[in-house]
């Protein structure tokens, strides 16, 4: 029997790996990352259940990342990474988006340059989707680890958890790098984001009643810090503009009530001075 609500629900059997490549197209936008696409290609190549397709999008780079695109795709067979240029200069969303557009598999998955895969993340993620059907996005765990670590194993039984509202209150529990869902929703990131669009997102299909769910293991890595990475509380501050701005336009849409909203806010506060101080406690960098 399945679990409902929030609960954890059955163990998730050992993936089948069968012959024919997975149903997914990855998008990756790309801009100015000709030092890492290499290592992000490489994770999606290296999945024990391989993506039918790849599209890098370049997102007017204006260096030579075009070039090192073409360089990844022709280290592969023929059709299986395809190249976008895109132009001008719109962001992650706009970027994302066109790979979206041109992508034909019935799920989409989403890898930026500078993340990697488990080798195992598709394979898990498909073996739910195949088993719940109803289930629109599908996420994982994420950490930072050094680019050169070796995959961390599995720690315990593989379950799925189904997040609701008040979960999507909380703050963004889905990176964008764990995410697959289906292609056909009818959503798409807002443009006019270039931070904090992947939570509108995800906070769009799940308050608009689709079925969300998120696997309890580690199966991609960011390998630099997910906030501050350079000390810089600017950074900070704007991250916070724009989690403002999500939640007006979750409000102004009618996803979330007057309460909702306020409540998220006054979450959005703490978490704010929480990473305030743990900038300040973080070593200098030299």
């Amino acid at each position: 029997m399945r679990t409902m609500g929030q609960g954890m629900n059955d163990a998730i059997p050992s993936p089948s790996i069968p012959g024919a490549p997975a149903p997914v197209s990855v998008v990756v936008p790309c801009y100015r990352c000709g030092d890492t696409i290499g290592d992000a290609v490489a994770s999606i190549a290296a999945q024990t259940r391989r993506p039918a397709e790849v599209l890098l999008v370049d997102d007017a780079s204006g260096d030579d990342t075009l070039d090192a695109l073409h360089r990844v795709a022709d280290a592969y067979p023929a059709g299986w990474v395809k190249v976008i240029a895109s132009s001008p200069n719109g962001g992650p969303s706009r970027a994302r988006n066109l790979g979206w557009q041109q992508a034909v598999q019935p799920y989409i998955a989403f890898l930026d340059a500078d993340d990697t895969w488990a080798p195992d993340k598709v394979a898990w993620q498909m073996a739910e989707l195949e088993r719940d059907p109803r289930i629109a996005l599908i996420a994982h765990r994420m950490k930072v680890a050094p680019r050169e670590a070796a995959p961390a194993p599995l720690k315990g039984v593989v379950r799925s958890h189904v997040i609701g509202r008040r979960r999507l209150l909380l703050n963004n529990p889905f990176p964008t790098a764990s995410v697959i869902l289906r292609r056909d929703l009818p959503f798409r990131f807002n443009e006019r984001f270039r931070r904090v669009e992947d939570f509108l997102l995800w906070a769009q299909i799940g308050f608009s009643g689709y079925r969300c769910v998120k696997l309890n293991q580690v199966l991609a890595y960011w390998h630099k810090p997910t906030f501050g990475a350079a000390g810089l509380s600017g950074d900070l501050d704007a991250m916070h503009r724009a989690g403002k701005e999500v939640r007006r336009e979750l409000l102004a849409s009618g996803l979330v009530t007057r309460g909702e909203h306020w409540f998220a806010r006054s979450v959005g506060l703490v978490r704010r001075g929480r990473r305030r101080v743990l900038l300040l406690m973080r070593p200098a960098t030299r």
